[in-house]
């Protein structure tokens, strides 16, 4: 009874809550950028910040530092941080809107779509007019988008609400599609397999500021649109016909948060790879601490996953050094034991209620 009191105090206090998130992400962002082949004292990152971005007189410390953090660490960890808050958020706009705490930014297919987009770009050495170098990413986003799009109109073929189940269930048959072809892409590449493998696992390593300014704007596009939607999720969670009556127009709803949250996705894995776990994870355990209001729940999730992507990408370059991990591999080996922590514990908490 004691317990449960406490954390109902802990999840009214919404100061703390952002408070303590804003901290995390802080110290994963101060974590990311001073530990390394070179370690840049902490003292020496706030000086060259204070030099750097806000105009402050130059101190005293070695010129390298600045570059290292300003075009090495500083733009990796910047890209982290938004991808793990992308993912972070899409995962829980899904589970609030499918009412499936499994579901994350993969359930519909879409970061499928995303990877199956750049397998193909490096199958055939794909380059688009203009963009150059950015024909990867922006293929990428495209067929997120398009895989979408797909998912929402067959959707609307087999069943005219579009309901969540067949959602789902399109959702699980385009994952099965589009993972096929990967595999096939996989098989006939031969001795050219090393760099598709390498972006399907996932890392941040040497993206720089160019991704981040391409990621920024879907980023705020979709997290905008997700985090106005909050309280029509929490209507949503009581079943569409109560939100019918409390005058959410649900079908809209529905639409517009599966595209913000497929934007979200799509963009991530287009700069990024495909990295699991993040979306799935991160939206519960913020739950279980800070409550089920979406409201909050939403920019929570962005912040926590922000700060836990750092991390796990501070691990993924580390841990074996010089031998750098993806970034993938480390959420996967992460995630999966808490996420089956998260599944115990609710486990007995449903059997003692019974």
């Amino acid at each position: 009874m004691r317990k449960a009191f406490t954390l109902t105090r802990l999840q009214n206090n919404r100061f703390a809550a952002y408070m303590i998130s804003l901290l995390f992400l802080a110290g994963s962002i101060l974590m990311g950028i001073s530990i390394g082949s070179l370690e840049i004292p902490v003292s020496v990152i706030l000086r060259i910040f204070w030099h750097e971005g806000l105009g402050g007189a130059a101190g005293s410390y070695d010129p390298m530092y600045t570059n290292i953090m300003m075009n090495i660490r500083l733009p990796r960890v910047v890209l982290a941080a938004l991808v793990g808050a992308a993912l972070s958020l899409a995962g829980a706009a899904f589970q609030g809107l499918l009412k499936n705490p499994l579901a994350d930014p993969y359930t519909l297919g879409v970061s499928s779509g995303a990877s199956a987009g750049a397998v193909m770009t490096l199958f055939f050495g794909l380059q688009l007019p203009m963009i150059g170098g950015f024909t990867l990413p922006v293929i990428s986003v495209a067929a997120a988008l398009a895989t979408m799009l797909a998912v929402l109109s067959f959707s609307r073929l087999i069943h005219d609400s579009m309901s969540v189940s067949t959602l789902i269930l399109t959702g699980i048959i385009t994952n099965s599609f589009l993972g096929a072809l990967i595999s096939l892409v996989i098989a006939l590449t031969g001795d050219d397999l090393l760099p598709i493998v390498h972006w399907l696992l996932g890392s941040v390593s040497m993206r720089g500021w160019r991704y981040v300014i391409l990621f920024l704007p879907f980023f705020l596009t979709g997290a905008v649109l997700l985090i106005l939607n909050g309280r029509e999720l929490n209507v949503m969670t009581y079943g569409e016909d109560k939100a019918r009556m409390l005058g959410v127009s649900v079908q809209r709803r529905k639409i517009i948060i599966l595209i913000a949250g497929s934007l979200l996705t799509g963009s991530a894995v287009a700069v990024s790879g495909t990295i699991g776990f993040v979306g799935l994870v991160i939206p519960h355990i913020t739950r279980l601490i800070w409550g089920t209001d979406h409201r909050h729940l939403l920019p929570l999730s962005a912040l926590i996953g922000a700060g836990f992507l750092v991390l796990a990408d501070v691990v993924s370059r580390t841990l074996i050094e010089p031998v750098e991990l993806p970034i993938g591999i480390m959420t996967a080996l992460a995630g999966a034991p808490v996420f089956a922590l998260i599944l115990l514990r609710q486990h007995r908490g449903g059997k003692t209620h019974d």
